[in-house]
């Protein structure tokens, strides 16, 4: 694999760029040997410590990109290169456009029906030429579970996309991925209500400027404040500890 990996708190991180990515989502399909990838953000490294499943599904997995800017500037200022984030919903996106340009399947796993459906309406209309393998919605039970893996493993999909929350999510991979028969399998949390127009990412500057998280606290006040003041402030304290460990040991790179 490109790029260098690193840890953060204990937290594995490969310090890869969307191109870099991509080429490795891509060589997965193309050859079928199975990829996982997953995305760390400040709320599922705050989380990692006190859920030993999520971290074991985050630990498990081949390639752990950075996505969030908190995480970003923390490596940066532990002194690593890191060439930029990458979004679960960017990479999506990115994945998308190429299977449609190579022929490759993909699979869509999560959201409402109604939301699934609008999504794979707006990708259609958006990649004409994409020839999506299935999709089903993310509301079932545990008895369920393997029909699901059963109708993913007999789509012929060359890729699956998990937009179900943390840590159900990471679970349901890491539970299954060496039976669902998907060379390329990444959670896109709620990537498909962005997609079928639901929920609207924040305008560009204020991504490059590290401002998401206020415009998604401002979108939905009830559901984000919680997760940004506690998860923020624990990965604060945790942060200034990492630095004060690395500047004393004289380890920094």
């Amino acid at each position: 694999m490109t790029g260098q990996r690193i840890a953060l708190m204990g937290v594995p991180l490969d310090l890869l760029s969307m191109t870099e990515t991509v080429a490795l989502a891509e060589g997965a399909m193309t050859s079928g040997r199975r990829l996982q990838q997953v995305v760390v953000n400040v709320a599922k490294l705050v989380n990692m410590r006190t859920d030993p499943e999520l971290r074991q599904d985050v630990l498990q997995s081949d390639i752990v990109n950075i996505d969030g800017t908190g995480i970003l500037w923390a490596v940066r200022l532990l002194g690593h290169k890191v060439p930029e984030r990458v979004a679960g919903i960017d990479l999506m996106e990115a994945l998308v456009a190429s299977c449609a340009r190579h022929g490759y399947k993909p699979y869509f796993l999560g959201a409402s029906e109604a939301v699934l459906e609008q999504a794979m309406a707006q990708l259609r209309t958006h990649y004409p030429a994409l020839q999506i393998a299935g999709y089903r919605n993310g509301y079932f039970t545990a008895a369920e579970e393997e029909q699901v893996v059963t109708e993913i493993r007999d789509s012929g999909a060359h890729c699956l996309f998990v937009a179900i929350s943390s840590p159900t999510k990471e679970r349901f991979l890491r539970q299954h991925r060496d039976h669902l028969g998907v060379p390329f399998l990444m959670g896109v949390g709620g990537a498909l209500d962005v997609v079928a127009g639901q929920v609207h990412r924040a305008p560009t500057w204020m991504r490059h400027a590290g401002l998401e998280w206020l415009y998604r606290l401002a979108q939905e006040p009830r559901r984000m404040w919680r997760r940004y003041l506690v998860t923020n402030t624990i990965f604060l304290f945790l942060l200034l500890g990492e630095l004060a460990r690395t500047w004393l040991s004289g380890k920094r790179p």
